[in-house]
């Protein structure tokens, strides 16, 4: 399922959220950008008639809607594509780059040093 930005974006706050209305999505958005509340309602009824959300039950006149789809199912399939588009496929050259540029803490190092350890004994054992 291919997802705009946009909808990325509203999707986000039904995962961060879960259950929540038009209006409520709206006022998140237009927080950080602004959108008209006819635009969002484009956005919500095109991540319904994609499947990524449904209807589950209306508040007053609002209906309220549900994610359909788990963050990490559209990660799992926007991630491989990504890396092949801005790091030539090599997912090494994505961890660099983020590590890198992102100013990492004693512990997410610990916690990388850790992954990487598990990892490393996990495919010695495979073998």
């Amino acid at each position: 399922m291919k997802l705009s930005e946009f909808e990325l974006d509203v999707m986000q706050r039904f995962w961060d959220e879960g259950a929540c209305s038009a209006p409520a999505i709206h006022k998140w958005i237009s927080e950080d950008k602004k959108a008209a509340y006819t635009t969002v309602k484009t956005i919500i009824d095109r991540l319904e008639d994609k499947g990524a959300i449904q209807r589950e039950r209306t508040e007053g006149r609002s209906i309220v809607y549900s994610a359909m789809i788990a963050k990490e199912d559209i990660s799992k399939k926007l991630l491989p594509d990504f890396v092949r588009r801005f790091f030539h496929g090599n997912a090494s050259h994505l961890i660099t780059h983020m590590i890198k540029d992102d100013k990492l803490s004693e512990e997410d190092i610990t916690y990388l040093e850790n992954f990487l350890a598990d990892r490393k004994n996990s495919k010695e054992e495979q073998e």
